[in-house]
């Protein structure tokens, strides 16, 4: 893993995602290294994905002189890589900028695939902050092949229950749905039952295949599921199988009281637009 420091002129961007008014992402690259990322085209980052992390160590003070001339508003800190990957532990980008935001009252919506974020308890309960979490299936051995630089799927349901007990707004990302490997019935009702658990929303989504997420994910489909990479291959099948999904889904979550939506719209039949709301 290659570590590198660059230095940032501007660290806030304005965000087209749903319910954001801002994007901050004080990394760029990605520990966590899972294989349907599509990060890498988002950021049209020609690096091998997983192998390196950029810190932005100014964005704490950058962050800071940006947010006096901007309008109060939603800011999403995890957008295209994990603001919680293993760096942070020692790099504290993610706490700085958390700080700066609470201290001149911007509404902040954290995503994450680590339990490292309830070292920032402190920062978060009683603020005006909602948290993410990702899971794509409790299922840690399919998790550790697909994730291999998450926290395990066990130790991000608590992260829900830690921050939900406390009175925080929480949310679950259900996403990708992998036909044939993590959309099947009992897979799909162990998820739903960590937010029914947790009063979180589920929010899901399909796997998106933009530039290079097959070349990663080829590989790791061979030896966990053949099937779905066929599935995947066939753009007939996949459209198939992502309205089977989505029917699943909304069926388990009415069953279990708990509310969903799609990632990005009614329907989510399109590309997700620029961003990572679903997969840092």
């Amino acid at each position: 893993m290659r570590i590198g420091e660059v230095r940032v002129r501007s660290v806030l961007s304005r965000s087209g995602l749903p319910g954001l008014r801002y994007s901050l992402n004080p990394y760029r690259g990605c520990q966590h290294a899972c294989r349907y990322c599509y990060s890498p085209s988002v950021l049209r980052e020609t690096r091998p994905w997983g192998e390196f992390v950029d810190l932005k160590i100014n964005a704490v003070e950058v962050l800071g002189e940006e947010l006096k001339g901007k309008p109060r508003g939603m800011v999403g800190v995890g957008t295209v890589t994990d603001p919680y990957q293993p760096v942070e532990a020692r790099a504290g980008l993610t706490r700085g900028c958390l700080r700066v935001l609470r201290e001149h009252g911007f509404p902040v919506c954290l995503q994450t695939k680590s339990d490292l974020i309830l070292r920032d308890r402190d920062l978060i309960e009683g603020g005006d902050v909602e948290v993410g979490v990702t899971i794509t299936t409790m299922d840690e051995r399919i998790s550790r092949v697909l994730e291999p630089g998450a926290s395990p799927p066990s130790r991000r349901a608590r992260v829900l229950e830690e921050f939900s007990s406390a009175g925080v707004s929480t949310w679950l990302f259900l996403g990708p749905l992998l036909p044939s490997l993590t959309d099947s019935e009992e897979g799909l009702e162990e998820v739903v039952e960590v937010a029914a658990g947790t009063g979180s929303l589920v929010i899901y989504d399909k796997l998106n295949l933009r530039r290079g997420v097959m070349e990663r994910l080829e590989g790791a489909l061979r030896e966990l599921s053949p099937e779905t990479l066929r599935i995947l291959l066939s753009p007939a099948l996949r459209s198939r199988a992502w309205k089977e999904e989505r029917e699943r889904v909304e069926r388990i979550c009415r069953k279990k009281g708990v509310r969903c939506e799609p990632a990005f719209g009614p329907s989510s039949e399109g590309e997700a637009p620029l961003g990572e709301h679903g997969h840092p």
